[in-house]
């Protein structure tokens, strides 16, 4: 079989040019076209209240996408709750805070952000485990950050600000395609739901958690990025493309066990282990010397 159309779930770029995708579907001859399978809805505002989470009395707040900020500083504004200056953003990464400067004026808040690792995520907010959290999430979303945080005992409240649901697709006519490439496990839960098993493309992932989530749902995943060989979607298909257009089988994607959260959790436990050994020595050295 051979690969000409690819379906990406993603909105069509302004400029097809600019797109990651362009010179790679010149070079190998595909067809690409773009429908995102899922769309982000903010909550409202009776769903914001029902949850009842007291935003005052928190002390900082955790963003991991730039719909949740949306969504929460328009409840806020429907609900008349003014933010104080005193409040802490700890985000996920640089780009969503540099996104707040839509909704605050940045120098004079107190923003920090992670590199959009989890490891680095959990880092940030370790460090700034004194103070009262509320993360806000998008629902579903990944346990590990919240069973992570609960684990290592950290005091912390959340509250789901956008809720993913699935894009109308009854426009697309998934067998004109020979591959699927799915970016969340949002948009594997719209393939799978909005396609008939026999008329479902191959598919190809982006992201370690879209990856498993995929595999664990009963999909073959054919390529994945980011990996050693393939650092961007783009080139992740480029590669499977010529191998499956050359002749080639290609064995599906499979992931070793993921431990990150346990590693996290066993690492800081054994910190602060460490860092009570050390007061301890010290405290008793303290005392024999008096």
């Amino acid at each position: 079989m051979k690969i000409t159309s690819v379906l990406v779930s993603q909105p069509r770029p302004a400029v097809i040019e600019k797109s990651p995708f362009y010179e790679m579907s010149q070079k190998c001859e595909l067809a690409i076209e773009y429908s995102p399978l899922i769309k982000v809805e903010g909550v409202s505002l009776k769903e914001f209240r029902s949850q009842r989470i007291e935003v005052l009395d928190h002390t900082a707040l955790i963003f991991t996408s730039r719909t949740t900020v949306d969504s929460f500083f328009k409840v806020c504004e429907q609900a008349r709750i003014t933010i104080p200056e005193t409040m802490k953003y700890l985000c996920s990464t640089e780009a969503i805070a540099l996104y707040l400067q839509k909704y605050i004026v940045y120098r004079k808040r107190k923003i920090s952000f992670a590199d959009g690792s989890f490891t680095g995520l959990m880092d940030l907010i370790v460090k700034n485990k004194a103070e009262k959290l509320l993360l806000t999430l998008t629902e579903p979303h990944k346990p590990e950050l919240v069973q992570t945080m609960e684990k290592l005992k950290l005091k912390f409240d959340q509250i789901v600000l956008a809720r993913t649901v699935s894009a109308d697709l009854s426009t697309i006519d998934p067998a004109k395609y020979q591959l699927a490439v799915l970016y969340s496990p949002a948009e594997v839960t719209a393939f799978l739901n909005g396609f008939e098993e026999d008329k479902r493309p191959m598919v190809a992932t982006f992201g370690d958690g879209t990856t498993r989530f995929a595999i664990a749902h009963g999909l073959s995943v054919r390529a994945m990025a980011p990996t050693p060989q393939a650092p961007s979607m783009a080139k992740a298909i480029e590669l499977f493309v010529s191998k499956i257009n050359a002749g080639e089988d290609v064995e599906p994607v499979v992931l070793a066990d993921n431990h990150q959260a346990e590693d996290f959790v066993k690492a800081v436990q054994a910190k602060d282990s460490r860092r009570y050994k050390s007061k301890k020595t010290t405290a008793a050295t303290t005392t024999t010397k008096k």
